[in-house]
């Protein structure tokens, strides 16, 4: 296995130049990791004190940025290294003024790990919630430098619980402690022996948590909305709309949408107004324009949705009428919001604590879609009291972050 390892990152990693021609995501893949070095010299300086930080997408920055805060408030003088896999990640986030240095990770070939982590020399390696790395463990092991798992959940269904999955599980024998989010997550660890785990929780709902504290006011929301009751749509895609769709056209006026699509492409967004048969408006065309003449506002635009949710009274989030995964349900919870999702959602394991304590709804049919919502919209106590189901959750899931933290400090 470890032969077949190697071959296939080696290869995949001389196709990189190749595979960069295919698609505008994988030459973004490609391209950043021809740079990744230079940057690295350019920010790291060899009697710099670093501590390494690797998430592979978006999603696990997020979860990782409480427990950066805090390591970056602790140790001002340190210096924060922030590596993707993903350019959905990088991309959006290469920017960030939280980190000193934002790179892609390079391919796990020993000539790229062992210079990698020259140029970055960590005190400690922090990686959240999934990405178990060979190589680089196996450097970082040699180099006693800990491995740190935050965020971790873990499923039975993963290579490291099935016959075959020696190779790997010889990757989280390297791993220095694990903060996992649940209880079965520890109970998977402690069936190959690993006992250096603790149940912390999740780090998310630290982060969606302190939203709250922030400012969250959007002046042309707030206009928008006026005083009618407010259904934030979130993160959705095309079979999002099949549900929700006939309900927006036979809305009540006293009820006005927020649109918020995952992709806001011209032909995608386009495509949402050619459905919608009630007076819209877009983000790109609100100047100069009353805002409250309209029953549909689509955010064309990023940057906004958890600002967009404080304004909620119920919330959809996209992502589990399809494939592509659900989306975020902790950024709308956390201001109290009832919360709709779709049908697919058997690997989040929040959305299935959430609809056990009945602060989330799943619909498969937009006549599901329409029965929930004329529930919600027409009564008051009812929306009021599933609203403060979800806040209650969120507030009682916080504190990974506190954990996590007290255990870096031993390390660096």
């Amino acid at each position: 296995m470890k032969l077949l390892y190697t071959i296939f990152t080696v290869l995949f990693n001389s196709l990189l130049p190749v595979l960069g021609l295919l698609s505008p995501k994988l030459k973004l893949f490609a391209k950043g990791r021809t740079e990744v070095f230079q940057k690295l010299e350019d920010d790291i300086g060899d009697n710099d004190r670093t501590i390494w930080f690797h998430c592979a997408s978006l999603g696990e920055y997020e979860q990782g940025v409480p427990v950066m805060k805090e390591i970056k408030s602790a140790y001002p003088l340190h210096k924060i290294v922030v590596t993707f896999f993903s350019p959905s990640g990088y991309e959006v986030k290469k920017n960030s003024d939280l980190a000193d240095s934002v790179v892609y990770l390079p391919m796990d070939i020993n000539t790229n790990v062992k210079r990698f982590l020259s140029a970055v020399h960590p005190e400690v390696a922090v990686f959240v919630k999934y990405e178990f790395w060979p190589n680089y463990f196996r450097q970082l092991e040699q180099q006693s430098i800990p491995i740190v798992m935050v965020s971790a959940a873990f499923r039975k269904e993963q290579s490291f619980f099935r016959w075959y999955g020696g190779f790997m599980r010889k990757a989280l024998d390297r791993v220095t402690h694990f903060f996992v989010q649940d209880a079965i997550s520890k109970e998977l660890l402690t069936t190959i022996g690993k006992t250096n785990v603790t149940i912390s929780g999740d780090t998310r709902f630290d982060r969606v948590a302190s939203q709250i504290e922030m400012d969250n006011h959007v002046d042309f929301i707030a206009n928008f909305i006026g005083d009618r009751l407010c259904v934030v749509l979130g993160s959705t895609w095309p079979e999002d709309e099949t549900v929700f769709i006939e309900y927006v056209n036979a809305a009540p006026k006293e009820v006005c949408f927020i649109i918020a699509p995952h992709e806001i492409k011209e032909r995608y967004v386009h495509g949402i107004e050619e459905k919608i048969t009630i007076p819209t408006v877009r983000y790109s065309t609100k100047a100069g324009k009353e805002l409250q003449e309209y029953s549909v506002f689509i955010m064309d635009t990023v940057g906004y949705l958890s600002r967009v949710y404080h304004y909620a009274d119920i919330a959809y989030v996209g992502g589990a009428m399809g494939t592509s995964g659900l989306h975020n349900i902790l950024e709308p919870a956390t201001f109290g919001v009832p919360i709709i999702i779709g049908q697919h959602f058997e690997k989040f394991r929040e959305a299935k604590q959430l609809q056990k304590l009945a602060g989330l709804f799943s619909v498969a049919t937009p006549d599901e879609f329409s029965g929930i919502l004329t529930k919600l919209v027409g009564h008051q106590e009812f929306r009021r009291q599933t609203g403060m189901i979800a806040g209650h959750f969120i507030n009682s899931n916080t504190g990974a972050t506190a954990t996590i933290v007290a255990y870096l400090k031993t390390k660096i």
